[in-house]
């Protein structure tokens, strides 16, 4: 029988480095193929040899990362407090913040597909777009954020409330499958030899693949209703007054260090662009490779959270140690593995997305700077998470804030004018080291 007793033996009693394996393979096999499906949009986009395209997916970018700031303000809030509740061995709250997350998460994502209907021209032109990218941008921004942003909220947000009660094998199949939908439809719709639909298409295919994944997380948990704390029945919602304080607590920084992200990313794109459409298209396919590493560091941090926050939750702190410490070599080591390649083979890394001289320069150029920041995020993430797990919010927002939001805009300025262009792609790595530094002084404590 697939009691929860049963599953949290991978909380309690399974040798911690097993139990970490347990958790975050799943979860990093689910960020590897969401890379791939993000990839893939820049990749055959890149295969139509026009810059300006290849620029449209690279300028939606910041609204596209605006819809995981809200899938993340109840997704890791929820899963947080559902995998305490299971450490305190109280399910029915479990099941009652499960129910909230959903809906609250539904009502915010159908709201914020609504607003971006209505101020889609401020928004892309705020983040780079120009007379000549508008059109395309709009097109492919269309498919992805206002028919199919309330599916890639929900898709996210399901993933982390399964995994949070040890069902992290679920939660990848779900996210995987999304993803390699994704990747058959690319071919069908961007290219010239079918639908040949460009960047328009790749928005439709995004948007199709989070729908059907959605999907199949809300089936998962019907069939799964008798053995899993995951509730979707909207007559709980009647415990939001008593839950949804908490969800937004513990979430909040993990939406705001996202929505910041939105605020950098819109910011440097927005510098990048007074130079040349190349350099954009550039910057964009760096924004890709930089994921490998940034991905693999997220599927260690969420797989991590359920293990840690039930440890904290049940008082075992020195497994919660343990556990976090081997997650931060794993997550630490394939992090400087990606910096010795990136660096190496940067120009070929580069031509892989577009047959565009210029912009394959560009992007080799701005990968070997910012390739410098991954070790150092590498860590920053398992911190947040796990002051996130322990209920740490004051220090998890502090490392949130100061990783987008605080510094890396004025440090644009400065850098853009002491070296034009190529210094925004500092701004990176200096953030990070700032951040990881006031973390480490939280940890110590």
């Amino acid at each position: 029988m697939d009691s929860i007793e049963k599953r949290t033996v991978i909380f309690e009693t399974m040798p911690y480095r097993r139990a970490v394996c347990k958790q975050i393979i799943p979860a990093i096999a689910s960020q590897m193929t969401a890379l791939v499906y993000n990839l893939a949009d820049t990749y055959f986009v890149g295969m139509l040899g026009d810059p300006g395209q290849t620029a449209a997916v690279t300028i939606a970018a910041p609204s596209f990362v605006m819809l995981t700031a809200i899938s993340n303000l109840f997704g890791i809030g929820g899963a947080s407090i559902i995998a305490s509740s299971l450490g305190k061995r109280d399910p029915e709250k479990a099941r009652q913040t499960s129910a909230v997350s959903f809906w609250t998460g539904f009502c915010c994502a159908c709201v914020f597909s609504l607003l971006f209907l209505v101020l889609a021209p401020q928004i892309l032109y705020l983040s780079g777009a120009t007379d000549a990218t508008y059109d395309i941008t709009y097109e492919y921004a269309k498919w992805v954020v206002v028919f199919g942003g309330t599916a890639a909220i929900l898709n996210t947000l399901l993933a982390n409330l399964v995994r949070a009660e040890g069902r992290a094998t679920a939660a990848s199949i779900g996210l995987s499958m999304g993803g390699l939908i994704n990747i058959v439809l690319d071919v069908f719709l961007v290219l010239p030899r079918f639908a040949g639909m460009g960047a328009a298409g790749a928005g439709i295919a995004t948007s199709v693949s989070n729908l059907l994944s959605a999907l199949y997380f809300m089936i998962y948990i019907l069939i799964k209703r008798k053995s899993t704390v995951i509730s979707l029945d909207p007559r709980l919602l009647k415990y939001t007054s008593l839950r949804l304080r908490e969800i937004l607590k513990i979430g909040f920084p993990s939406a705001v260090q996202y929505a910041l992200t939105v605020v950098a990313v819109a910011a440097q794109s927005k510098f990048v662009s007074k130079y040349t459409t190349e350099a954009v298209a550039g910057l964009g396919i760096v924004k890709k490779l930089d994921q490998l590493p940034l991905y693999f560091s997220i599927g260690v941090s969420n797989g991590l959270l359920p293990l840690l926050a039930y440890n904290n939750a049940s008082g075992d702190h020195r497994r919660r140690k343990d556990a976090f410490r081997f997650g931060c070599a794993i997550s630490l080591g394939f992090a400087f593995l990606c910096l010795i390649v990136y660096e190496i083979f940067a120009r070929q890394l580069a031509g892989l997305f577009i047959d565009d001289v210029y912009t394959a320069e560009y992007a080799a150029a701005f990968l070997r700077i910012m390739v410098t920041a991954m070790p150092l995020m590498a860590v920053c993430y398992p911190m947040i998470v796990q002051f996130q797990a322990m209920g740490m919010v004051k220090e998890s927002l502090v490392c949130s804030v100061l990783r987008k939001g605080v510094i890396d805009i004025p440090l644009l300025f400065i850098l853009d004018r002491l070296w034009p262009l190529y210094g925004c792609m500092l701004v990176q790595p200096i953030v990070d080291a700032v951040s990881l530094v006031i973390a480490i002084r939280f940890y110590r404590k």
